[in-house]
């Protein structure tokens, strides 16, 4: 598409913000891109006629060839439309004129154009573009604001008495004010992440919006660091199906309700626990909790409910419901397979098939601490569980061809149990082959030779050239070749042993004698 590009994290953002009625100057500032980079993506949405619901469900690799390749005539047609509402909003303040007779003009001019519903619904949707507001007002189950406290709490290490800063998490939601407070080791995108999905499971429900205070680790910067940091929050927003919208800078109202919560934790937590001494983080937290339930289940100074009353009564039936699985922080790599049909995850050194067709293409890898996605022009090609055990292979049979898929299965049960199907002669004959090999896997191709010869040669010959060689003592598949190229196995072994026998002598010594 021309112009600016977004990420399909971001897309996700913008379809969530305009649901919740944001306007588009405020989607723009949240995701710090422009305004008609915004219009662009949500008329291309509108053009294509997709549902926004079906969209947040898909995938970002889906997403994105989905709308990689844009149709200019819906583009134009869309376009064109938009084009005439200043001078319809204008005709409708005529008497007589309505949007059916403004649709019928329309449709003379434009017989490819939209159906009435269509074109009513787009007007209703430039109508709230052109003249929509962001309401500051909070609503029930709307937004969750996100901030740290510019104090610190201390965690003091019981052997040595020193004393080590740890950061304190403060979230409040908008219409309740319930709060949730809890301390880690640092605002890092790692511990940002961890503290938030906490909070949404304390809340028990998602908010439409996360609002954090410009935060280094949610908050979008003109650096290729913090913008890989914002694609990891955005990420976990969309995997909470909710939008992130940052407080604006410079706008206190904004943020006015975590400040005041900042503060209220100030006097409410800090105070309470300023000299007592924690040699842990989760004894830490178990003190913080305990204060925190005896903040949110106090009266409001102006009313006659708590917080936790407020929010039990009024919002949290309104909040999403909580996801399945918990979030992981995925990573990205470019790799090329190899010729063993495998891909290798570099920090763990372990390797992981992909359709055998796609050998010595390149692939992405999209992996997690739990799973490994591979995709190939944004089409996922491989899933497995992620495994951390070095130089080992992780692999799905239907990935390799015919003959690997063979090999792979080779085992000394499979070549016992096919021996055993020939003959049980030829079973004890495999089973020495496997036990005379250092290693079972030096034997394989041996048993895959010495069986084949059932379908060349026929499964009496290759019984009696069992027996030849068992009686030899000589368990390789070259021995069992050369009785059957010499066709030895063709002559009955208790004669030859009668031709070979020794005459009795006084002078022969017997076998007993070297015991």
């Amino acid at each position: 598409m021309a112009g600016q590009t977004i990420t399909m994290s971001q897309l996700k953002q913008i379809i969530r913000l305009r649901d919740n009625g944001t306007s588009l100057v405020t989607i723009a500032r949240a995701i710090k891109i422009s305004r008609n980079t915004v219009k662009k993506y949500l008329r291309l949405i509108e053009a294509k006629g997709l549902h926004h619901q079906e969209l947040l469900k898909m995938d970002d690799e889906a997403l994105e060839a989905l709308l990689q390749d844009p149709d200019p005539q819906d583009e134009t047609r869309l376009q064109n439309l938009y084009d005439l509402f200043p001078h319809f909003d204008k005709e409708l303040s005529r008497t007589g004129v309505t949007r059916w007779v403004l649709w019928g003009e329309y449709r003379i001019k434009h017989p490819d154009g939209y159906s009435y519903s269509q074109f009513c619904d787009h007007f209703k949707k430039w109508k709230k573009n052109t003249f929509g507001t962001l309401h500051i007002e909070q609503e029930p189950g709307d937004k969750l604001f996100i901030d740290f406290t510019g104090k610190k709490l201390f965690i003091t290490d019981y052997l040595t008495g020193e004393m080590a800063e740890v950061e304190v998490f403060v979230s409040v939601l908008g219409f309740s004010q319930l709060t949730y407070v809890e301390a880690v080791a640092s605002q890092r995108k790692e511990d940002l992440l961890y503290v938030t999905e906490r909070a949404l499971h304390y809340f028990g429900g998602v908010p439409r919006a996360l609002v954090p205070d410009n935060l280094k680790s949610a908050v979008y910067k003109a650096d290729k660091y913090e913008a890989e940091i914002n694609s990891s929050f955005l990420d976990f927003a969309n995997h909470y199906g909710t939008a992130v919208l940052p407080a604006r800078s410079y706008k206190p109202r904004d943020k006015a309700l975590v400040e005041k919560a900042v503060n209220i934790v100030y006097s409410r937590v800090f105070a309470p626990i300023r000299d007592e001494v924690f040699y842990s983080l989760a004894s830490l937290n178990k003190r913080i909790r305990e204060l925190l339930e005896e903040y949110n289940r106090q009266s409001f100074q102006q009313q006659p409910c708590s917080r936790r009353q407020l929010f039990e009564e009024q919002e949290k039936h309104l909040l999403l419901p909580l996801p399945a699985d918990l979030y992981e922080i995925k990573s990205f790599r470019q790799v090329t397979v190899m010729k063993n049909g495998h891909v290798q995850l570099l920090e763990d050194k372990h390797y992981y098939s992909v359709p055998y067709r796609f050998i010595g293409r390149k692939v992405k890898l999209i992996y997690s601490r739990s799973q490994v996605s591979v995709y190939y022009n944004h089409e996922r090609i491989a899933y497995h569980l992620r495994s951390k055990i070095r130089f080992r292979y992780t692999t799905a049979k239907e990935h390799l061809s015919s003959t690997h898929q063979f090999v792979s299965e080779w085992n000394p049960d499979k070549f016992i149990g096919w021996a055993a199907a020939i003959a049980p002669v030829v079973r004890d004959y495999v089973i020495q082959v496997l036990s005379n090999a250092a290693y079972p896997e030096q034997a394989y191709r041996s048993c895959v030779g010495i069986l084949s010869q059932e379908k060349k040669a026929g499964r009496q010959r290759l019984i009696r050239a069992v027996e030849r060689a068992t009686h030899y003592g000589a368990f390789n598949y070259s021995t069992i070749m050369k009785i059957l190229q010499a066709g030895l196995d063709k002559i009955d072994l208790s004669d030859e042993l009668e031709t070979q026998r020794l005459p009795q002598h006084q002078n022969i010594r017997g076998a007993e004698h070297y015991k």
